[in-house]
């Protein structure tokens, strides 16, 4: 494990805190709006934030981070503090989007980059990219009961995609791991705030007409 965190580069795990931080605030609102209790925010939030994360790392074969660190569960359970605590209009409107998206630009970029330190190819690393962004919120849409991120044309795996490939890219092609990693996080946190603000969407599927 500590090999794969050194060939990530001293920025990139705060890039995981990041993502981590901010989908466990997105999960802590989702149960909040539902008027849901302190418990089930807590559960949320440490659902969102951890989610993918230990998905990816089972499968490229990493040690679960937060599992044997001490600070990471407990950094869930105070945002879900922090959102539990705070009036409810300071997230209303599109504030869950924000946070939604700069969650997705941070998490993107962090999964690709700890799967190609961990010896993961390139492509399969980029997946796990969106693998680590995308799977908690899915697992937060289920919880919540609301149609999954999959379900809907919105700009949303796309710039995921874009920021983690692009990271996968930038990274091979020699430029510096946080040069590499405030690009890609820019560019997918960009497409995601057109998508917000522009309500931009993918085609769907119109059974060949």
């Amino acid at each position: 494990m500590q090999l794969g965190i050194v060939q990530l580069g001293a920025f990139l795990p705060w890039l995981d805190l990041l993502g981590i931080a901010l989908f466990a605030a997105t999960g802590a609102l989702a149960a909040a709006g539902r008027a849901q209790t302190f418990v089930t925010a807590a559960f949320f939030a440490i659902v969102t934030g951890l989610g993918g994360g230990t998905i990816r790392d089972l499968l490229i074969g990493a040690p679960v981070w937060w599992v044997h660190h001490p600070y990471v569960a407990a950094l869930c359970i105070a945002v879900a503090v922090v959102i539990w605590v705070t009036p409810q209009r300071w997230w209303d409107g599109r504030g869950f989007d924000w946070l939604d998206a700069l969650g997705l630009a941070a998490y993107s970029v962090f999964g690709a980059a700890k799967a190609l330190g961990f010896g993961i190819p390139p492509v399969p690393a980029a997946l796990m990219g969106v693998l680590t962004a995308c799977a908690g919120g899915i697992l937060r849409d289920v919880l919540a009961g609301e149609p999954s991120i999959l379900m809907r044309p919105e700009l949303y795996v796309t710039a995921s995609a874009l920021s983690a490939a692009l990271y996968v890219v930038l990274a091979l092609a020699g430029l510096p791991l946080f040069g590499a990693a405030m690009v890609a996080a820019i560019a997918g946190f960009g497409m995601r705030a057109a998508a917000i603000v522009w309500k931009l969407a993918l085609p769907a599927y119109r059974g060949g007409r």
